[in-house]
């Protein structure tokens, strides 16, 4: 058989019994940000979520996941976990925290389970299309079914892109 390889996201997800859909996409062009990705999936920007690690204040990691072309707002960021202020991880650090490489940081199957914080914005989709834990393989699941796998909240979080993102 062809098929893909499973990532460890996906096998999982297969074991928490969780419906997801797979989507793949070719990488070799190294156009792998979230608007590319989401263009050559052929998926609205605004349902496509990446997966970003941030530090507080207190030390403490924190795993935020908001729509591809919108930013982090870090002041609601760190109100949302109840922090004095977050800050962006290093590139350096993504892999040695998550077990995961900066382009497949996917919020399933971290090293370990950090306090996880989705853009509101998820819950007018049925599904929402997150990295499949590679570069190259996204995941499409129900947004309230990965919220109640990472124990995560939602919050207002993201800065929207402006005009023209679709």
């Amino acid at each position: 058989m062809a098929k893909e390889q499973k990532t460890n996201v996906m096998r999982i997800l297969e074991k928490a019994r969780i419906p997801y859909r797979e989507y793949t996409y070719d990488s070799k062009d190294g156009a792998i940000d979230g608007v590319s990705v989401a263009g050559k999936l052929h998926q609205n920007v605004r349902q496509v979520f990446k997966t970003l690690v941030t530090q507080g204040h207190s030390r403490q990691y924190y795993v935020f996941v908001i729509p591809v072309a919108g930013e982090l707002d870090l002041k609601a960021a760190a109100k949302a976990v109840g922090e004095k202020s977050v800050e962006m991880l290093p590139v350096a650090e993504i892999q040695k925290v998550t077990g995961y490489i900066r382009g497949g940081c996917s919020p399933i199957g971290m090293k370990k389970q950090y306090p996880t914080v989705i853009d509101k914005s998820c819950m007018e989709w049925d599904a929402i299309i997150v990295s499949g834990g590679k570069i190259g393989a996204q995941v499409a699941l129900a947004p309230q079914a990965l919220l109640e796998f990472v124990g995560g909240t939602t919050g207002a979080v993201a800065v929207p892109a402006g005009d023209g993102a679709e």
